[in-house]
């Protein structure tokens, strides 16, 4: 049988697309389909590791995770990883394929294609039901020549849409209504719904806007969705972070240098939810302050954003900070950054064959041309410094770096027992002489309570302050139950499970 497809575009990036497709999976699951994500083509430097090694983007991975499925490439076929203005790394089917300019970009869309309806057939054959996402606008009259992610994948899979958009940026009606105006008549036709997402207030009093929408588009509104912020789903846009709210008051404040093009940033978010520790996110000197923890985050441009924090004056700040004894982390690109050399003899990634680290850790990386892309496991060999609580601790996590790093072997802090499914005894990171520099590539490390609760309490003890007792241990299918909840009492499943042209027994 091949499955049913339901679509959700939004009216622009960040109206909530990748958040409702999740919630989506999870009610779908829950009401006993067999449902996969789908998302043609993702820009983002937050990214996955499927469990063959494949990459894909982390909404796709979360969606995956929210259905009950594990991930593949076919569930993001083109993953477009941005390392400047004008220029991506683009994944094809979990690899990478070539690092390209927009314009050449666009000239490889026909072979794309053939990659995106492939994909999306091999899930059609799998799952009952796939649920697409949509990215940017369907809008977009400049782009719609080349495009290969919205209403040609609608049409494509004659699949009903579902139309977001954000209230809470303001011009709700004109985004809505604009768009659908702007759409050919055939794709209008496919747009079964309108979505309006992160509504504050009383919802009764939008209650002549719904009335005005339906009159005006001849559509149903589906949902208002409130705005809220106690069910912690991975974002997907660096643009998440400007909507964080201000740190608490806590015993523990925790600096993360925002890069230009940070990746996974949603490493750190276990540590922002973490009992009695506020999560901030600085990119200027003025207020870096005085933080028990730096920071540096994975970085999809490492040499370009090593400079970007000799310039803004980070990288001398961090230097500060850590003569006076405080404690820095680096992951991935930021692990590269803290140490004495990054090497580029083929050019991987900028024209520099050599750059000096910021030389807080004794090793030196190496870039290669092939890419480093794992699930791992593993354990925390004897600690001492931020790791002395954590010794034994197991982990699980994933890899995704081009660079080598290479040093004393004996001094490295984790050891790697299983990568790609494969048994091995590789060792991973590196840790300064006194204990309170650390440098690793896995990401996904902070997910694991054990070693996060470990790591903050060692810096609270160091403090001579005592961590708040901790929450519950982490459980994301809770969350995913929560999501799904939220969204069933918001939006019509009834009219969702119409458009699909199925009959379920709940939808409440």
């Amino acid at each position: 049988m091949t499955a049913r497809v339901l679509m959700v575009q939004g009216t622009a990036s960040h109206v909530g697309k990748s958040v409702l497709v999740t919630a989506l999976c999870r009610i779908l699951r829950q009401d006993g389909f067999r449902v996969a994500p789908f998302k043609a083509q993702n820009m983002s430097n937050n990214s996955s590791v499927t469990p063959d090694g494949g990459e894909i983007g982390r909404a796709q991975a979360v969606q995956a995770e929210a259905a009950g499925v594990e991930s593949s490439v076919e569930m993001n076929p083109i993953l477009l990883k941005p390392e400047a203005d004008n220029r991506s790394q683009v994944v094809l089917l979990g690899r990478p394929l070539r690092v390209a300019p927009a314009r050449e970009y666009y000239a490889m869309k026909p072979r794309l294609w053939e990659a995106v309806t492939r994909s999306l057939d091999a899930l059609r054959a799998r799952y009952d039901v796939v649920v697409v996402e949509g990215a940017g606008s369907p809008a977009e009259v400049n782009l719609k020549e080349h495009d290969i992610v919205n209403m040609r994948v609608a049409r494509y899979a004659n699949a009903p849409v579902l139309l977001v958009a954000d209230i809470d940026r303001g011009g709700v009606f004109a985004s809505l209504i604009g768009t659908l105006d702007l759409l050919e008549p055939e794709e209008r036709a496919l747009v079964r719904g309108l979505v309006v997402n992160k509504f504050r207030g009383d919802p009764t009093l939008f209650a002549s806007g719904v009335a005005f929408l339906e009159q005006r588009t001849g559509l149903p509104v589906a949902g208002v969705l409130p705005y809220f912020r106690d069910i912690p789903i991975p974002q997907e846009d660096s643009v998440a972070l400007e909507a964080r709210p201000a740190p608490t008051p806590a015993v523990l404040d925790v600096a993360v240098l925002r890069l230009p093009r940070i990746a996974n940033f949603d490493d750190f978010d276990p540590i922002a939810r973490h009992p009695g520790v506020a999560l901030r996110y600085v990119e200027s000197t003025d207020v870096f302050d005085n933080p028990d923890l730096v920071i540096i985050p994975g970085a999809k441009s490492t040499v370009a954003d090593l400079a970007w924090l000799r310039e803004t004056g980070l990288a001398e700040a961090t230097l500060r900070l850590r003569q006076r004894g405080v404690a820095v982390i680096g992951v991935c690109g930021g692990y590269q950054m803290l140490g004495q050399r990054i090497l580029d003899p083929l050019g991987v990634e900028s024209p520099k064959r050599e750059t000096a680290g910021l030389g807080l850790l004794d090793v030196a990386t190496t870039f290669a041309a092939s890419k480093e892309t794992h699930r791992v496991q593993g354990r925390v060999l004897g600690g001492h410094g931020l790791l002395e609580l954590a010794t034994g601790a197991q982990f699980t996590g994933y890899e995704i770096h081009m660079g080598r790093t290479a040093g004393d072997r004996a001094t490295s802090p984790f050891l790697l027992t299983q990568r790609s499914n494969a048994a091995c005894e590789d060792a991973d990171g590196a840790i300064s002489s006194d204990g309170w520099v650390l440098g690793t590539y896995i990401h996904g490390l902070f997910h694991n309570r054990p070693f996060r609760a470990a790591l903050l309490s060692a810096l609270a003890l160091r403090k001579g302050v005592r961590l708040p007792p901790p929450r519950d241990a982490d459980n994301r299918d809770a969350e995913y139950d929560k999501l799904a909840a939220f969204v069933r009492a918001h939006l019509d499943m009834g009219l969702v499970y119409r458009a699909l042209g199925v009959e379920v027994a709940r939808v409440g």
